[in-house]
């Protein structure tokens, strides 16, 4: 399925869950996710699906000083 992820369209398998997502890429760190404008709390992961279309953000938190 289609969604957009950070900007950019990408194509993902059908019927994931942001958790399932999440274990397929490369994250270290601390972040934040948000679809469709709205900022996903992390114990909602396991159970927040991902539907075609949905506009994906994941922002990772950078220190600095």
């Amino acid at each position: 399925m289609e969604v957009t992820l950070n900007g950019d369209p990408c194509t993902i398998v059908n019927d994931l869950t942001i958790a399932k997502f999440l274990s397929t890429l490369d994250l270290e760190g601390k972040f934040a996710i948000e679809i469709n404008q709205h900022i996903i709390p992390r114990s909602e992961y396991p159970q927040t699906p991902i539907h075609p279309g949905d506009n994906i953000e994941i922002v990772q938190a950078i220190g600095g000083g």
